[in-house]
């Protein structure tokens, strides 16, 4: 059975906007019968760009103007972002305030957030936690299939010769329509990605943590079949969040196990990845390609061994930005909050344990 919910007191729930979001879309939300909006744009820093919910840099406020903030973030029922997109913030908020009810983070893995709040369980008991997962998967999936078309094509190789003015004898071209792609995350992202190889005609394989049959996939497996499918594929798409168990997943063990010259894309994050062991398979061969997005440390310290790699693609975690990025979310939130007022289930609900 659904239930209404509402705020204390049978009034509407107050959603509080606690990061910079377009003024026009937060009046969308706010022409809403059944909600309050909480939203003062003065209190927030200015956006760079679409998706820059951070704002700009040295952005500080006055005492008494963190002291208003504080107040419209605690007098909420749901948090529309995480304040400043500081997991500190959020702890202190949800410490200061029983109030909030519901959490809808910004970034797919929004997990990550709430993991570094330092909140225990108990303080988190009664929050229901969202993340944007999806909304990012597209942009994210075009990214992958440009760096496994630049990887299987060879444009580091067709740049050189370009420059070296050499015309090289003709050769076969590995073709994506033929290849075998791993792709680690069978979530948002990673399903995003195999709808968009399977146009090309590539056989996908992903890895989950509860493999089963699923539409649009040729083939999902366990994590624990990583290492013998491996030497199966010739790309490999990391779409993984950050867990305790996806840790360096990509380590020196399994990427000893690929084929020499496969490729590698990682639009997950960067913690998943022993980079130092990437770095030496792309020095002798066994990594033919990398298209990277996410990196270990961000940014990208200058002393890396990546940067003077040709047959490297850096990219500043960038990958997934959307000039209607805000657009998405909000219809995601949108659609979340009707769910929520019904006392439905809700889409990209964290979990508690493993904080995605």
């Amino acid at each position: 059975m659904t239930r209404e919910v509402r705020a204390e007191g049978g009034a509407p729930p107050r959603i509080g906007v606690a990061v910079p979001f377009p003024s026009e879309l937060v009046a969308r939300l706010a022409r809403r019968a059944d909600v309050e909006v909480a939203y003062t744009p003065d209190l927030l820093p200015a956006s760079r760009f679409p998706g820059d919910y951070a704002g700009e840099p040295g952005f500080a406020r006055t005492a008494a103007d963190q002291a208003r903030f504080d107040a419209l973030v605690d007098g909420a029922d749901i948090l529309f972002g995480v304040p400043d997109t500081s997991p500190s913030a959020l702890a202190r908020t949800l410490r200061a305030n029983p109030g909030p009810r519901w959490v809808h983070t910004m970034a797919a893995g929004g997990g990550a957030q709430v993991r570094a709040s330092g909140l225990t369980p108990r303080e988190l008991r009664g929050v229901r936690v969202t993340t944007s997962a999806g909304v990012h998967g597209r942009a994210l999936a075009e990214f992958a299939v440009m760096g496994l078309l630049a990887g299987l094509k060879d444009l580091p190789g067709r740049r050189a010769d370009q420059r070296e003015r050499r015309w090289p004898e003709r050769a076969p071209v590995r073709q994506l329509r033929d290849a075998s792609v791993l792709i680690l995350g069978t979530g948002g992202v990673g399903t995003a990605v195999a709808e968009t190889l399977r146009a090309f005609g590539s056989r996908t394989i992903g890895i989950a943590r509860h493999p089963r049959e699923r539409a649009g996939w040729d083939r999902i497996a366990s994590s624990a079949e990583l290492r013998a499918i491996l030497p199966e594929v010739d790309a490999v798409v990391c779409a993984l969040p950050e867990t305790s168990e996806t840790i360096r997943v990509f380590d020196a063990e399994a990427i000893g196990c690929l084929r020499p010259g496969a490729v590698f894309v990682n639009v997950g994050r960067g913690s998943t990845v022993d980079e130092h062991a990437l770095a030496a398979a792309l020095t002798d061969g066994r990594v033919g390609f990398a298209a990277l997005d996410v990196f270990e440390r961000e940014p990208l310290p200058a002393d890396s061994p990546l940067w003077g790699m040709d047959r490297v693609l850096i990219s500043p975690h960038t990958a997934a930005l959307d000039a209607h990025e805000e657009e998405h979310i909000l219809a995601l939130f949108e659609d979340n909050l009707d769910r929520f007022l019904a006392g439905a289930p809700l889409r990209n609900e964290m979990d508690r344990e493993l904080f995605y």
